[in-house]
């Protein structure tokens, strides 16, 4: 608070800033992040630098994507002599996210990421062809309940498919409106994402991603009607759902990720 009005900084609404003052949360999202000293971190819309400063020490390199002019020009001050810290002054949603997990300089994604592009980041890291070993994230509760969800529950859905076969996934804890500011009007969480030992090469993720997503745009539709095409009959498909034990009028929300994997691989 005392560093944005000494600077005469004020929360950009358009820019959708929440700063989240609560030390007790940047030590959590810290601590949950679980860094290795030659962790080389991605951080997204750092702000006033507030995780910034907890996980430098914690890792090997830092690379932060600031798209306010004014708090770039911030952390450019305040972290001058820190050699680990690259900034970039930019919109993440114009940078290149998967090329920077896949040419190395980022391994892990720790971030307060802004509600209005924190799913499209994650998904865009995840999906990318060589995901990052974990995220740890602070996003709107209500996305992070998606994450999470179990089939036959109302969040369940293709993002619960994508990321649940990636990595294992926990809410750490959740984040009342009155630790940040200004407070936003939703509770948030600190989400974790483990990436586990194995997971289906990319090319499997990228067609799973398409078909898991073209089929809960009906989620209430049984597959065998809203799935069949010109490839695919109503007849194929109930028995592509009895090979993968799921009952020939499963709707979408119905399968678990491992019998989603499977009808992909089918398909």
């Amino acid at each position: 608070m005392s560093l944005l009005e000494s600077r005469g900084i004020k929360p950009n609404k358009t820019l959708g800033q929440n700063f989240l003052i609560d030390g007790n949360t940047l030590g959590l999202i810290a601590d949950a992040a679980q860094l290795a000293p030659d962790s080389k971190v991605l951080e997204v819309g750092p702000g006033l630098g507030s995780l910034t400063e907890r996980l430098l020490p914690r890792c090997a390199r830092l690379t932060a994507i600031e798209k306010d002019p004014a708090l770039a020009a911030l952390l450019h001050e305040r972290f001058a002599h820190e050699p680990k810290l690259t900034i970039i002054e930019g919109d993440a949603l114009e940078c290149d996210i998967p090329g920077i997990f896949a040419s190395g300089t980022a391994d892990t994604l720790v971030s307060n990421l802004p509600y209005s592009v924190g799913t499209r980041i994650v998904v865009e890291a995840a999906l990318g062809g060589i995901p990052p070993y974990s995220m740890t994230v602070l996003l709107q509760k209500e996305v992070a309940e998606r994450f999470v969800a179990a089939p036959r529950t109302p969040d369940y859905g293709a993002l619960s498919v994508w990321l649940q076969t990636l990595y294992e996934i926990r809410i750490a804890r959740k984040v009342p409106p009155s630790c940040f500011h200004p407070p936003p009007e939703v509770f948030s969480a600190v989400v974790t994402l483990r990436l586990r030992s194995e997971i289906p090469p990319h090319a499997a993720m990228l067609k799973l991603h398409a078909l898991s997503k073209t089929a809960f745009l009906n989620r209430r539709k049984q597959l065998a009607s809203s799935m069949r095409d010109e490839h695919h009959s109503a007849d194929s498909i109930r028995d592509a759902l009895v090979r993968i034990n799921a009952s020939p009028a499963a709707r979408p929300e119905e399968l678990n990720v491992a019998q989603w994997q499977q009808l992909a691989t089918i398909w």
